[in-house]
């Protein structure tokens, strides 16, 4: 036992569990005396919340209840949604669209939604349809205090493209608020660490790549492997290695053009942004690739993100990233 003013020996521990059709993982340090199981519950309990709120696929959720209202009707916002909503608000201004909450009817058009999967494609008349029910001001129809959203009918909200990351940065708040000052968190490949470890050093990860970083082609020099130590950081990858088809012989990614209404074409292999809430780098990855390696790293540098894009050339598989990711991150090895 301890003696009195003398510090307590923090011991590791790991919890791992399952959401939003993904996994979640946590490492942190704690005192020896604290229950894992209480632990484990209350990270479970935070991301169950983001899925009773924000989840498509939950029948009750508020965003489903939402999305199905009548015209006219107006919802009083939970905390957690109201928070994902103005910061996906915030983001589709600043990229001037290419993140967009309201892509809920879109994606479903396209087979990636809660609806019956389909395996055509929609045609030119089906997408003008769909986009015109989509509102770009949607910032009009949200009253912030206290918060409230008015369907005007036809909106779909879709917050596929931010609620991992809001769920990892939820689950590092609420342990912080059980004293786990020390912990690093993972959602579906999200990250947020906060606090040191006893040693003193920051939480350490590899930046996610693809396999041709680790399985590259015989005489193909592969890109960096990256580092980022995350302490009140995180870092969010998106790209076609997770999310892509064929279709006639074209590469199509699962994330959506807001703009056309349409899937990305030769979009980034990944892009990952390093910021100060894994929402944020979850939503600013999805911009991103959207806007494209070349458009894409030009804003991050005009904006001050960090960002850094994997794409193909040919058999090659190069790195760009911006200054700020690499004043944020280190070569490997």
């Amino acid at each position: 036992m301890a003696g009195p003013g003398k510090p307590v020996a923090l011991g590791g521990v790991s919890l791992a569990g399952a959401t939003m059709g993904t996994t979640w993982s946590v490492r942190a340090y704690c005192a020896p005396t604290r229950s894992t199981h209480a632990l484990h519950a209350i990270a479970q309990g935070a991301l169950d919340e983001v899925v009773t709120q924000m989840s498509p696929w939950v029948e009750d959720s508020d965003l489903v209840r939402y999305n199905h209202a009548a015209p006219g009707s107006v919802h009083r916002l939970p905390g957690a949604f109201a928070e994902v909503l103005r910061c996906a608000l915030d983001i589709a201004a600043r990229s001037d669209g290419a993140f967009d909450p309201a892509l809920g009817a879109l994606v479903d058009a396209w087979g990636f939604g809660p609806s019956t999967p389909t395996q055509d494609v929609p045609d030119d008349a089906t997408l003008t349809s769909l986009r015109a029910q989509r509102v770009d001001a949607l910032a009009s129809l949200f009253e912030d205090t206290p918060p409230r959203l008015r369907q005007p009918g036809g909106v779909t909200l879709d917050f596929c493209a931010i609620a991992k990351g809001y769920g990892a940065d939820l689950v590092a708040r609420r342990l912080r608020d059980a004293g786990i000052a020390a912990a690093l968190v993972e959602v579906g490949g999200e990250l947020y660490g906060c606090g040191r470890k006893p040693d003193g050093t920051r939480w350490r990860v590899v930046v996610e790549g693809c396999a041709e970083e680790s399985e590259p082609l015989p005489g193909i020099e592969p890109p960096p492997l990256r580092t980022v130590e995350l302490d009140g950081l995180a870092i969010a990858t998106s790209g076609d290695r997770w999310h892509a088809f064929e279709h006639e012989g074209r590469r199509l990614s699962h994330t959506l053009d807001p703009r056309s209404g349409r899937p990305v074409h030769d979009a980034p292999v990944a892009v990952s942004v390093i910021a100060t809430s894994a929402m944020q780098a979850d939503a600013w990855a999805t911009a991103l690739t959207v806007m494209g390696a070349e458009a894409g790293l030009g804003f991050a540098e005009q904006h001050g993100l960090a960002a850094r894009f994997l794409v193909r050339e040919g058999l090659r598989l190069v790195e760009r990233a911006s200054s700020r990711f690499d004043s944020l991150s280190e070569i490997a090895g």
